[in-house]
């Protein structure tokens, strides 16, 4: 538990080398800490690296807590795009994920005026729909 503890909140810090070096020696990625949550969960949302090296190190993209809220949903009520970018590109994260609310990204991205990130989810949802 110690590890892990040490390890999200490395993430949550933005440590990236921290977190490299905990994922190269093995620390699970997906770990819970002693809130209950993971490193993606608590991650540093301005620092798309941070996302980058949790997605390649094996973390979930979509796992909510227990109000049903995914970093997706963060990312998008906060305006963090970029790091959104980095969820969606990289580890390939559900848009259309709802919360606890039974809102999608998007609809938290309008709500709290974030028109840039509304604008990608749009452009995202109908690229999946052609297949892009």
């Amino acid at each position: 538990m110690v590890d892990i503890d040490t390890f999200t909140t490395a993430a949550a810090n933005g440590d990236i080398s921290r977190v490299k070096q905990m994922l190269k020696n093995g620390i699970d990625p997906n770990g819970i800490n002693r809130f209950g949550r993971t490193a993606m969960q608590v991650m540093k949302m301005g620092c798309p690296d941070i996302c980058r090296v949790l997605l390649n190190g094996g973390a979930h993209p979509d796992r909510q807590d227990g109000r049903s809220i995914a970093l997706i949903h963060d990312l998008a009520r906060e305006g963090h795009l970029d790091t959104l970018k980095v969820l969606v590109e990289v580890g390939k994260a559900n848009i259309n994920l709802r919360d606890g609310n039974d809102k999608q990204a998007i609809d938290l991205a309008r709500e709290n005026n974030y028109p840039n990130v509304a604008d990608y989810l749009i452009r995202r949802s109908q690229a999946t729909k052609v297949g892009v």
